[in-house]
Formats: C-alpha cells, structure tokens, sequence
C-alpha cells in the first residue's frame, strides 16, 4: 500500500508542477502578445509594457483565451491595425512555444 500512496502523490506532484507551468507560460505568453500589439499600434516602450499588463490582466476576466482575444483583437482594430480573430489566435499558439520555451529555460 506505501507503494501505491508514493505513486499517487508523485502524480500529485507532477499535476501541481504542470499546472503552474502552463499558468506561467500563459501569463508569459500574453505579455509577449501584448507587446507585440503594441508595437502594431505604435505605442513607446514604457506604453507597450503597460499595455502587456493590461493584456495579462485581461485574462483574469474568465477561463480559457477568448478575453485576451478580444481585447487585444478590439484593440487593434480600434487603432486601424488589419488583422482577424484567426490571425490573431494563431499569433497566440505560436507565442505560445516561444513562452512555454522561456518558462523552462527560466527555471
């Protein structure tokens, strides 16, 4: 029976270390996407960076991508910038690697 309990809790810990990873990377990923929007729509750097939090903070909004979708994607169309709701998601999965990268060499 100690078997299976060390089993179970090194599953346990695994899902734990999983689940803040992609938490990070998310967090990274949207911060990287807000700053690249920024950039399309010309902001400075000290505008960029607020605006990447505002990104990141949008997430907070509910589950799942589609409130950071919307926001940046509203953004973007506010300020002329051209692009779709499928550009933009693809954007995002590609951010996505580059983050999940970032968060494991970051340790």
């Amino acid at each position: 029976m100690t078997e299976f309990k060390e089993r179970e809790n090194a599953f346990e810990a695994k899902f734990k270390l999983d689940e803040e990873l992609r938490f990070k990377a998310t967090a990274r990923r949207n911060r990287l996407l807000g700053v690249w929007a920024a950039e399309q729509m010309g902001f400075n750097e000290s505008e960029a960076d607020a605006y990447a939090k505002e990104v990141v903070k949008s997430d907070f909004e509910e589950p799942g991508d589609d409130d950071v979708l919307r926001k940046v994607l509203a953004d973007l169309q506010g300020k002329e910038v051209e692009t779709s709701g499928h550009l933009l998601r693809k954007h995002m999965d590609e951010l996505m690697d580059v983050a999940i990268e970032q968060v494991q060499t970051d340790g």
